[in-house]
């Protein structure tokens, strides 16, 4: 690489700091948001000042006031290929396969983020990436009308994709180059309050789901929401109103937990904003689409976790009416009951993706030989669970419902199309449970040669 060339991870701070600056500018209550969630932060290191230290033994603590992830939603397959070229730039590859179509949103997603463990140590920005499912519209004169639209859009800067192919050129950027890019890119995600269609095109789409028409009646899919990460997310979600924000009704995913896990989400309810569409531009008009969303990370399940806690949650939302009603949260606590509320336990069983660190001022000689418990047991290697980077399904549907006020009854009958969508990425999607498990190997494979190196 030209050592004049910037890293993308340097290009994903760039990008990412830039869109939340904007963001900021185009919805105040995410500037209210954030600082909520600074203050809640803050709190819990003045009151638990063992997260802190474990934080910062993980290298979690640097990346905490930058963490972000977006959302996005695309039309076209080609809209989604050429941003799966413009992440890549960032360090960004897709991760993961959603299909959310099977809760009444028609739409398939992935998660653009960086996979390796330094990127992510350095920004672990991402951005959920769904993609419009047009089959699913029933009308066949909608659908083609929608996809008419879509396809006469151009939601990329002609110079943003002419930096790119420069990019996979050249193999890097300048920083001028890497500024440049930035902004170009950061039009595609900007709000634009004139629709590229006339009201009757919008109510109809509108109608047959608030999703399709949030993706088809706009210039460019304009970023819906950005989320910091707080350490404490039912304080987050208890204080928001006195900051003047209303709340979704229930935070989405596992119970509130001594350890937590995976990830929990809620937000502040989508604003109304207004609109004016091609037919009439001095009557306006109003969309509800861009909302503030806040989340809490756990530790990153293994498959063995990953099908307990999807047999918990399944349990708890059959005990209340697929989620329904006031006592769901009660119940929720109460099932979750069998899944261990201990790290060390966790791990025992095989149920959490760990990082092995050599413990400060372990003595290594004479150890080689002994296999991995031996060491933990004797403390010669510590453990910390490796952060869940990842989107949930069931959660995913949950805030897009709450914040679209989606037909959230609606059933589509649909099958996964993962292989159409990864056709229109041109790769697979990194599974993820496979990215936790190379970690978690590296981890150890650094520490047995640690161990190793140490016998002379």
């Amino acid at each position: 690489m030209d050592d004049n060339f910037v890293s993308a991870s340097t290009i994903r701070t760039m990008f990412s700091r830039a869109m939340s600056d904007m963001y900021r500018s185009e919805v105040p209550q995410y500037g209210t948001l954030m600082t909520l969630v600074r203050d809640v932060n803050a709190e819990v290191f003045s009151t638990h000042p063992e997260v802190l230290e474990q934080m910062k033994r993980a290298g979690e603590f640097d990346r905490l006031d930058i963490e972000r992830h977006g959302a996005i939603r695309l039309g076209t397959a080609q809209e989604l290929a050429e941003i799966a070229r413009i992440f890549a730039v960032m360090g960004m590859e897709p991760v993961g396969y959603y299909d959310l179509s099977v809760a009444g949103v028609p739409v398939h997603s992935t998660a653009f983020r960086p996979v390796s463990e330094s990127d992510l140590s350095q920004n672990p920005f991402r951005v959920f990436t769904s993609l419009l499912r047009l089959e699913l519209i029933e009308d066949a004169g909608l659908r083609a009308r929608a996809q008419a639209i879509l396809d006469s859009r151009k939601i990329f800067t002609a110079r943003a994709l002419e930096l790119t192919r420069q990019w996979e050129t050249d193999g890097g950027f300048s920083i001028e180059h890497a500024e440049e890019f930035t902004r170009e890119a950061l039009e595609t995600f900007r709000w634009h309050g004139k629709a590229n269609v006339d009201e009757a095109t919008y109510k109809a789409l509108h109608d047959a789901h608030r999703l399709i028409a949030d993706v088809v009646s706009f210039k460019g899919p304009h970023i819906n929401h950005l989320t910091p990460r707080t350490l404490d997310i039912d304080a987050v979600q208890a204080l928001m109103p006195e900051r003047g924000i209303v709340p979704k009704e229930s935070i989405e995913g596992p119970p509130r937990r001594r350890c937590p896990i995976l990830l929990r989400q809620t937000s502040f309810k989508a604003l109304e904003e207004p609109v004016v569409f091609i037919d009439d531009d001095q009557r306006v008009g109003g969309h509800t689409a861009r909302f503030g969303e806040i989340e809490q990370r756990g530790a990153a399940l293994t498959l063995k976790g990953r099908q307990l806690y999807d047999a918990l949650l399944d349990r708890a939302r059959k005990q209340t009416n697929e989620g329904a009603g006031q006592n769901y949260n009660s119940v929720l606590a109460d099932v979750f009951s069998s899944f261990p509320d201990d790290y060390e336990e966790m791990r025992r069983q095989g149920l959490t993706y760990f990082r092995y660190t050599i413990a400060p001022n372990a003595t290594l000689k004479g150890l080689v030989g002994l296999d991995l418990e031996t060491l933990v047991a004797k403390g010669v290697i510590d453990t910390a669970p490796i952060i869940y980077e990842d989107f949930l399904p069931v959660s995913a549907a949950g805030i897009f419902q709450s914040n679209l006020q989606s037909q959230g009854g609606k059933d589509y009958g649909a099958i996964s199309a993962r292989s159409v969508f990864e056709a229109a990425l041109g790769r697979s999607a990194h599974d993820e449970f496979s990215v936790y498990a190379r970690i978690q190997q590296s981890s150890i494979d650094r520490c047995m040669d640690a161990i190793r190196s140490q016998t002379s």
